[in-house]
């Protein structure tokens, strides 16, 4: 088990990229959040949008199941929880999604861009990053005392 303190402490793990460890990822970020005095809502909106950005990485960064590892790091601080998800897929240019338009009909809207809205949605902060060593880096923030 994940010893969170509830004041400092940053922990690490690695996951298969696989559809199958997305619950494993998620209870991990849950520890986190709650060691890091988050609230509910706050605390389900980090999950949620873990889930759906490790969805991404499996999906579009790797191409597929167990292509790669998903390196995630929840680190807490008094103001609340960063968690970075890393993998070394295909690179990701945020810029490259359009806006999805969230008021146009279902059968009218375009397939795609609404995983990366949600997730923006979700967190306070996010921040994408890719250097050829690093790979691909994703970084969100939730503040105590916001919520989804």
């Amino acid at each position: 088990m994940d010893d969170f303190s509830p004041s400092s402490s940053t922990q690490t793990r690695t996951f298969p990229g696989q559809f199958s460890y997305l619950a494993e990822i998620g209870e991990f970020v849950a520890r986190a959040a709650g060691a890091a005095g988050l609230g509910a809502d706050a605390a389900y909106a980090v999950e949620m949008a873990v889930d759906e950005a490790c969805t991404n990485i499996i999906v579009h960064a790797y191409g597929g199941e167990g292509r790669g590892d998903i390196e995630c790091t929840c680190q807490i601080n008094g103001n609340g929880l960063t968690v970075t998800l890393r993998d070394r897929g295909c690179a990701f240019d945020p810029s490259s999604v359009p806006e999805p338009d969230v008021d146009a009909e279902l059968r009218d809207r375009q397939e795609g861009g609404l995983g990366l809205y949600l997730i923006r949605k979700l967190m306070d902060d996010v921040r994408f990053k890719f250097t050829p060593d690093a790979g691909n880096v994703l970084t969100m923030v939730k503040r105590k005392g916001t919520d989804a």
